[in-house]
């Protein structure tokens, strides 16, 4: 053995060659074209699907993330991402004090929902002061407050075949809406929120208003902000590049950022 590790998409691509080579699959020339074979993009659906599971298998993904009291908090909580969406629509939304937004709860669910912020906060409320620990390199605690991605789900009556939960968000990156995602047992976690107000004032447009995901045992870029719909499906494939999130697929960030 030459001791060479080779990153889990080439040894799954020359896996396809192999099979291309054995008479299974066309002759092709390069990764995109092996990609284009139905056979081996099933290879390379079920070994992104094998590497999420070992990600998620190294950690006890039930334990709950350390909360802190008021006299933590940071005096200054730092905003990741975006901090203001750009375009008409978001500006108009802001402008009403987002009377009229709604959330899209879809997919894979027996009762499909559009929730107004009136209606989320009209749910059962859980509040945490939990810390943000941002890919970058700096941490904030903050107090959160909104309603449970779980109650929200069991609203809509999730499916049995679901086993992920992807957020749609309102802010553009490049030529893309963000996106993220989250399998079953993070979404009904019960740190998991959806939260509409930081430090017990609703949330500011930098930190993601009028709502945004937290999922406190991940880091910063999971937490989806400005979310506007929420689908669950049973597979990722079919989003954007189907490694499950923005920056998952464009700079190959792990999907599992546990901490």
């Amino acid at each position: 053995m030459s001791g060479i590790v080779l990153p889990r998409r080439q040894l799954i691509a020359r896996a396809g060659g192999l099979v291309a080579a054995a008479g299974a699959l066309p002759l092709l020339s390069g990764c995109d074209a092996i990609n284009e074979a139905p056979a081996v993009r099933k290879i390379l659906s079920m070994g992104e699907e094998m590497h999420r599971a070992s990600q998620r298998a190294l950690t006890d993904r039930d334990a709950l993330a350390r909360e802190f009291t008021r006299a933590d908090l940071s005096p200054v909580f730092r905003p990741n991402g975006t901090r203001l969406p750009e375009g008409e629509a978001y500006a108009a939304h802001a402008a009403r004090g987002f009377a009229d937004w709604r959330v899209a709860v879809t997919g894979l669910v027996a009762r499909p929902l559009s929730l107004s912020m009136a209606d989320i906060r009209a749910m059962p409320q859980r509040s945490q002061i939990t810390r943000h620990d941002c890919v970058e390199g700096w941490s904030a605690i903050g107090e959160w407050t909104g309603v449970q991605l779980s109650r929200v789900l069991a609203a809509a009556g999730l499916k049995d075949s679901a086993r992920y939960i992807v957020f749609r968000c309102a802010d553009r990156i490049g030529d893309a809406d963000y996106y993220e995602s989250c399998d079953l047992v993070d979404a009904l976690h019960p740190q998991t929120i959806l939260a509409w107000a930081l430090n017990r004032q609703l949330l500011p447009i930098a930190n993601g208003a009028p709502l945004r995901l937290r999922i406190e045992r991940q880091l910063g870029y999971k937490h989806a902000k400005y979310l506007s719909a929420i689908e669950a499906v049973a597979s990722l494939d079919g989003i954007g590049a189907g490694k499950g999130g923005y920056w998952e697929d464009r700079v190959d960030y792990e999907w599992y950022a546990g901490i």
